[in-house]
This record gives C-alpha cells, sequence and structure tokens, in this order.
C-alpha cells in the first residue's frame, strides 16, 4: 500500500530546546493512527508541525512527504492551499477554536468559499449538508446559530464538518474528545470512524486515553519526551508492552485490552514527571524507569525494528535480545 504520510526524522528546534527530537511515522489511507504519551511528549508540536501551524520561533527539521510532496520548507501561501483542504486539523477545544462572534454557517461557509470556489449560496446548502453529515438536528436552523448556542458536544461535531468540508485525505484529531463526557466521546469517535470509512482519509488521534487506543486505532506511536519510543498495533502494545514507559501508561490506566475488561488491583503511577533532556547523552526516561541500568545514561536509545512491524527504543527489553537479526530503525 502506498503510504499518505511519512514522516522521518522530525524534529521541533527553539532557541534554547528541542521539544521534538527525530520522530518519523507513517499513515496509510483509511487507516486510524493513534499517538500516545503524557502531557509534554510533544504530541501536539508534532501534529502542529505536520500543519505548518508551529509557533513563529520554533524550526522544523527532517522530512515530512504527504502524497510524496515534501512539506517543511513550503512557503505559508502554499502551506495554505493544502490546510483544510488535503490536510485538516480538530483542535482540543472546539469554544476557544470556533470564532464566537460568526454564526457556525459562516465559519464552514468560510472554508468552502476558500478552498471550493463556491458561491454563498452553493456553499450554505453544503454547509447544511455537513451538519446533517455530523448528525447535527435541524441543521437548516441550527445553521445560523453561534457557537456559545450550541453544547459542548455540538461544538465539536461543528469542528469535525469544518474539518471534512473539503473531504481531506488527512485528518488530525488532538485530544478532540478530551473535555466531552463519556457518551458523546463515544459518539463523536464512532463518527470520526465512519466519516474515515466513507471518505478513505486517513486520521491521526492525538489523545493521552488508552482506552480510546484500544478500541478504535490500527495502530499506535507512543511517545515521551519529543521521541518515539514504542509503536505497534494496539493488541500487540497492551498485550505485551516491551519500553518502560508503555509498561508504566498501562499500569496507570484501569483499561488494558482492548475489549475493555478492567484490570486487578490497584493503579500503578509512574514517579516524577517529565523534564527537560538538554545536554543529556542517555535515555530521556532513565531518572524514572523501574528497569534503568547505568549503561542508560551513555546514550540515547535508538528504535529497533522487530517482528510484526513492532518498534522499540530500549535495548534492554527481552525482545531485543532474543532476536539476533534484528538492527536499529534507519
Amino acid at each position: 500500500m502506498t503510504k499518505l504520510l511519512e514522516v522521518s526524522n522530525f524534529s521541533v528546534r527553539f532557541p534554547s530546546a528541542e521539544p521534538v527530537k527525530s520522530v518519523s511515522f507513517f499513515a496509510n489511507p483509511g487507516e486510524m493512527l493513534a499517538i500516545v504519551g503524557e502531557s509534554g511528549s510533544g504530541k501536539s508540536l508534532t501534529a502542529l508541525g505536520l500543519m505548518g501551524l508551529l509557533p513563529r520561533q520554533a524550526r522544523a527539521g527532517g522530512q515530512i512527504l504527504f502524497g510524496g510532496r515534501d512539506l517543511i520548507g513550503l512557503s505559508e501561501r502554499q502551506l495554505r492551499r493544502i490546510r483544510g483542504r488535503d490536510i485538516a486539523m480538530i483542535f482540543q477545544e472546539p469554544m476557544t477554536s470556533l470564532n464566537p462572534v460568526l454564526t457556525i454557517g459562516d465559519q464552514i461557509i468560510e472554508v468552502l468559499r476558500i478552498h471550493e470556489n463556491l458561491t454563498r449560496r452553493q456553499a450554505r446548502e453544503r454547509a447544511i449538508a455537513l451538519l446533517d453529515l455530523v448528525s447535527i438536528p435541524q441543521a437548516a436552523r441550527r445553521i445560523d446559530e453561534y457557537p456559545h448556542q450550541l453544547s459542548g458536544g455540538m461544538r465539536q461535531r461543528v469542528m469535525i464538518a469544518i474539518a471534512v468540508a473539503c473531504n481531506p485525505k488527512l485528518l488530525i484529531a488532538d485530544e478532540a474528545t478530551t473535555a466531552l463526557d463519556v457518551t458523546i466521546q463515544a459518539q463523536v469517535l464512532q463518527l470520526l470512524d465512519n466519516l474515515r470509512v466513507q471518505l478513505q482519509m486517513a486520521v491521526i488521534l492525538i489523545t493521552h486515553d488508552l482506552g480510546i487506543v484500544a478500541q478504535w486505532a490500527d495502530r499506535v506511536v507512543v511517545m515521551y519526551a519529543g521521541r518515539k519510543i514504542e509503536e505497534g498495533l494496539p493488541d500487540q502494545v497492551f498485550e505485551t508492552p516491551y519500553h518502560p514507559y508503555t509498561q508504566g501508561l498501562l499500569s496507570a490506566s484501569p483499561r488494558l485490552k482492548a475489549d475493555y475488561h478492567y484490570r486487578d488491583g490497584p493503579l500503578l503511577e509512574i514517579p516524577g514527571s517529565i523534564v527537560s533532556a538538554a545536554g543529556e547523552k542517555g535515555c530521556s526516561f532513565r531518572p524514572r524507569c523501574h528497569a534503568a541500568r547505568p549503561a542508560c545514561g551513555s546514550s540515547v536509545p535508538q528504535l529497533t525494528a522487530l517482528p510484526a512491524g513492532r518498534q522499540v527504543a530500549c535495548p534492554y527489553v527481552p525482545a531485543i535480545a532474543e532476536v539476533a537479526h534484528v538492527a536499529p530503525v534507519g
């Protein structure tokens, strides 16, 4: 299968820090890829980098191939042609992402008129159809309402309608269900999955909720301190987590398996918190790792490819020791 998105050695640098370091992953058409990790792991900054929406003082490095075209180095004008049309993003908090002084209809119509060259009447009809698509009741009336007149779940559906207005090939959902209650969260995720299948678009789901990953994702990438430290199918990662950080995440979550069975015993926390690894030579997880060894401070662990498409960045997991022919991911 031809990859829709290929990210290679992507990094984000600020004058005094490098919060994303040499991250590589890919997404296939129609696939839902989950990127997980605690706050500060670099998930959202990676997503903003894909969209070309990094802060002005930040610099992106590496390569982002989208449909074979490298997005790194494109001008803002070139990126505007791609954003909203080919790549779209759903942000975490719809109340702050939607313009409070414009109706939801005007905000959908704006996207359609910029990218689809429609008349205002055509764009309005299309906007109503999009509100119907995302299951907004009485769409013809709701189109003239303002964001504050809608519930949190309805506002998130409007954000999805804006994001899919131009049938994008890639949709990035950055913590899109965090502020929603469980029932609405499930409805929004089902809607995203239906649209993924219907439009054959790839979805990058950025979340810290492992229960969501277990139920909805096709593959999962685990990030820590700006690096990818593990990748695999959800069932693989959840049943046999290799990296000590992934083990810690699962031990701190009440939901371990894809069938939503609850784990026995108390939840366990990962001691400490993410700290800057600037100037350090070793593994950034070393200060919090229960399995840390003296050698962990000598060099940054490289990703190693394992059978069945798995990758892990820890040289001391049994799977790496048992498979002699594996080599670092290049």
